[in-house]
């Protein structure tokens, strides 16, 4: 067995774990932080550590044509989604935030077929409703439900938002590798929420100690470790084989929901959970022409 093959179950944990504390951390940090100056000064220490490496392992710099696409990722990917999520956890559980986006890769299936002229099968069309209907059993339990600017729908909006974001970065990534790319993204996306970061550098010196070490986390494991490790598994199993792992996002948000703020989901948003990864696992497997074609054969 190579290194790589036996580190890479190790990255691997490390990336869904960084991630999956994301749901009930954003919750702790926001009982002292508003939630937009909280998306700042997360991202300002990911900015840091992204600049960081990009001056120690000097990757090519952009071409001049690729920065309003790096800034548009940054804009949509990064602040607008992280303003979107965080506000929406105000009201909204950890579990049912990560059930609701893991709706992601959904919608940016039916972004493709829109924009880019792919085309879905009946099972794929099928998946999408499977899922959507999911989406709202989730979040009819949520506080405010399924009405305009209630939590779960802000979070439903960060999931749209993280689907252009995966649509727009993919020629950045096929240009310039996956983890320069959202190194240039996060540095991108933290100049987009500093105007709310002297908001967060008032509040945060007569913060609690625990707030300090959310924000902290969450800059550090969530937006910068995570994203490097998963760019590690990505250029080492493939962009499909990884897909399938983030299916274990969701479960392991709601055992450190359980463990870090004592949080248990409904039956509601279990179920509603159960029936949106079914429709993505439906879709990503039967959806595509193509796929459901290699499956059969």
């Amino acid at each position: 067995m190579s290194p790589v093959a036996r580190f890479l179950p190790l990255i691997v944990i490390v990336a869904i774990l960084s991630w999956a504390s994301a749901y009930p951390v954003v919750r702790i940090a926001l009982r002292d932080l508003p939630p937009v100056p909280l998306a700042a000064a997360r991202y300002v220490i990911a900015a840091m550590l992204a600049g960081g490496w990009l001056a120690w392992a000097r990757p090519p710099v952009p071409a001049r044509g690729d920065w309003l696409r790096i800034l548009a990722c940054g804009a949509i990917g990064i602040a607008l989604y992280n303003i979107l999520f965080n506000t929406g956890e105000v009201t909204v559980s950890a579990g049912a935030a990560s059930l609701l986006i893991s709706a992601m890769p959904l919608i940016a299936a039916l972004i493709a077929v829109a924009v880019m002229g792919e085309r879905l099968s009946p099972w794929g069309w099928g998946g999408s409703l499977c899922s959507f209907a999911g989406v709202m059993l989730i979040a009819e339990g949520q506080v405010g439900g399924i009405s305009l600017g209630s939590g779960a729908m802000l979070v439903f909006g960060a999931a749209v938002c993280g689907a252009l974001y995966t649509t727009l970065q993919k020629r950045l990534v096929l240009r310039y590798g996956a983890l320069p790319t959202i190194c240039y993204i996060l540095i991108a996306g933290a100049a987009c929420l500093s105007p709310w970061l002297p908001q967060a550098l008032r509040v945060l010196p007569s913060a609690p100690v625990r707030c300090w070490v959310a924000v902290l986390e969450l800059g550090v494991f969530p937006a910068a470790i995570g994203y490097a490790a998963w760019a590690f598994v990505v250029g080492h199993m493939g962009a499909a084989r990884g897909a399938g792992l983030l299916y274990l996002l969701p479960p392991a948000t709601l055992v450190l929901a359980f463990i870090l703020t004592g949080e248990i989901p409904s039956v509601r948003t279990l179920l509603g959970g159960a029936i949106v990864m079914a429709g993505v696992v439906i879709t990503n497997t039967y959806g595509h022409p193509s796929r459901a074609t290699r499956h059969g054969a």
